[in-house]
């Protein structure tokens, strides 16, 4: 591999991870906005616990080299659920944001998603050895 497409991979993984890493506070310390964001979902406390979570599983996954792809993988599952509840039962724009928090979650759905097609080949050699 050469210099630029690991400085490539590198960035999608900081990027994504950095990004999943931020959100973690106000999942955790109870911040307005996260209890707002899961009581509209129905899912207060323990859905913003859990996606919290699994979001620093996801984020340190994407740090070491050997699991990559499968912090990607989950990093993709977690946001298309916040972009799907975002498109359909708390909009674009959450108690006035300007849509930072949708923004944001398309940012690491479009780095997770690079991150999986760069690492397919290891995730389909994982998937034949486990069928």
């Amino acid at each position: 591999m050469n210099n630029f497409a690991t400085i490539t991979i590198w960035g999608l993984r900081i990027l994504a991870a950095v990004i999943l890493l931020q959100t973690l506070f106000f999942k955790f310390t109870a911040a307005p906005e996260s209890v707002y964001i899961f009581s509209r979902l129905g899912l207060e406390p323990w859905g913003r616990i859990g996606t919290g979570i699994l979001e620093l599983v996801a984020a340190v996954l994407l740090l070491i080299p050997a699991t990559t792809a499968f912090g990607a993988l989950l990093s993709v599952s977690l946001m298309a659920g916040a972009i799907f509840f975002h498109l359909t039962k708390l909009g674009i724009s959450v108690l006035d944001d300007g849509g930072q928090l949708f923004i944001y979650a398309l940012v690491v759905l479009v780095s997770s998603t690079a991150l999986v097609v760069i690492y397919r080949n290891d995730i389909l050699k994982i998937l034949k050895l486990r069928l």
